[in-house]
Order: C-alpha cells, then sequence, then structure tokens
C-alpha cells in the first residue's frame, strides 16, 4: 500500500465527516461505521505515474489554454514540496489542480454563478513531483465566488490538489488558501478543520518565489503523513 494511503492522521488536525455549518455534509456523512473494503489486484498494481506523458505546458495555467490573449488576473507561482511524516520527498507524485478563474468562476456547467469566464483560461493543470518531491505551477490568483450554503455565503480564494501516489486507489484531495482572507473566518469548509490543521492548509507568501516583473510566489508544501499531516478531503 502506498504512502498516500497509509496515513496516520491526527484527529486534532483531520476533519470530522459532519460539520453541522457545512450542509452538505448533514446529507454525505456516513452514519453507520465504515466498512474496509478488500482491494483487487488492479487496485494493489498501477498505475506507474514514473512514465506519464505530461505536455510541456500542463504545469503553467497561464499559457495552456491561450486562444487569442493572457488570462486575466493577478499571476502567481505556486511551488512546494511533498514529503512523508519523517520529511522524506516523495518523487513521482502526479499532482492535478484546478480553479476559479480571477472573478471567481469555473469553467463548467454546473457553475451559474454571474461572473464572466475567462476564454484563456481553463483553470486545470498537472505536474509531477521530481527526485526531490518538489513541484511548481503557474497560475492567476483565482477569485472568491458565492455558494449556497447559507445566506451570503462566499468561499475563499483557493486552489483544489490532487495527488495519486503509486495505485489507483490512493487519491488524496485538499485545497490551498492564501494569507490574511478575510473570508476564512466564515467559511465552514474551512473552519471544519479542526484548528490545529488550519494553518496547514494556507500557503505562505515568499518573495524568492517570486519571479520579477511576472508572479508573485507561494509556497505550499504537502505532508502526507503523522500528526502535521495536510488536511485532506477523503480520508
Amino acid at each position: 500500500m502506498s504512502d498516500l494511503m497509509e496515513n496516520s492522521f491526527d484527529i486534532e488536525v483531520q476533519p470530522s465527516h459532519l460539520y453541522l455549518a457545512y450542509t452538505s455534509t448533514i446529507l454525505r456523512a456516513p452514519s453507520k461505521p465504515l466498512l474496509l473494503l478488500k482491494k483487487s489486484l488492479t487496485e494493489k498494481t498501477g498505475p506507474l505515474f514514473e512514465d506519464f506523458n505530461l505536455g510541456i505546458l500542463d504545469n503553467d495555467l497561464t499559457k495552456n489554454a491561450i486562444k487569442n490573449g493572457e488570462p486575466i488576473g493577478e499571476r502567481i507561482v505556486v511551488h512546494g514540496k511533498v514529503v512523508n511524516e519523517k520529511g522524506q520527498p516523495m518523487p513521482h507524485t502526479l499532482i492535478e489542480i484546478w480553479q476559479a478563474n480571477a472573478a471567481g468562476r469555473y469553467v463548467h456547467k454546473v457553475d451559474q454563478h454571474d461572473a464572466p469566464l475567462d476564454p484563456n483560461f481553463l483553470g486545470t493543470g498537472r505536474c509531477m513531483t521530481d527526485s526531490e518531491g518538489n513541484y511548481r505551477f503557474y497560475t492567476i490568483k483565482p477569485g472568491a465566488y458565492p455558494w449556497g450554503n447559507h445566506h451570503n455565503a462566499w468561499r475563499p480564494n483557493h486552489i483544489h490538489f490532487s495527488l495519486f501516489g503509486n495505485e489507483i486507489s490512493s487519491r488524496l484531495i485538499t485545497q490551498m488558501y492564501f494569507p490574511g482572507d478575510p473570508l476564512l473566518e466564515y467559511d465552514p469548509i474551512y473552519q471544519a478543520v479542526k484548528a490545529k490543521g488550519r494553518e496547514l492548509l494556507i500557503s505562505k507568501f515568499d518573495l524568492n518565489l517570486t519571479e520579477p516583473d511576472f508572479a508573485l510566489g507561494y509556497r505550499f508544501d504537502i505532508v502526507l503523513r503523522g500528526h502535521n499531516a495536510t488536511p485532506f478531503e477523503n480520508r
């Protein structure tokens, strides 16, 4: 079993299945003890991402959808390292991200928020961690957007992260937030995470990652196991 799935979670960090202020958890939280299903051979073997064919612009959301101009918004660089509980790097980890555009709208038919779409921004990208567990994305800082959880509910600026281990069932999903966002205080998805774990979801501005005349840099390290494990949505 991969390091992504053998995660010894700290209950003081990870969110509960049920959080009443996050209304959709009332409907989807399990009411009975979870059952562990036996894995088949397919789930235990592969995929192996070492030879996964990535496009040259897959990790650059500022360029991978250009049709007739640059995407609108504040350009950012998101960089970090994926490690286990001992701080050892996790190489060849496939990372996918998706996000809203600068106006707070996703390229998805379900998203009918009254905000403009950007024809030069799809809001999706992927990359592979290198031999030292490092990854890097170029993108646009996402905007806040309303959602139907409660009256006047707005989601903070955030980027969704999906990580795959060395087997198909080892997918983990989390969200990255930005420092100083006033909406974090009012967001039940963020608040559902135990207080000890919330800071682990907030990226850090890094001037050393900032590229002159191009993009601000943010660092977001991901820890897969142990007491400092990054909070994930699907335990």
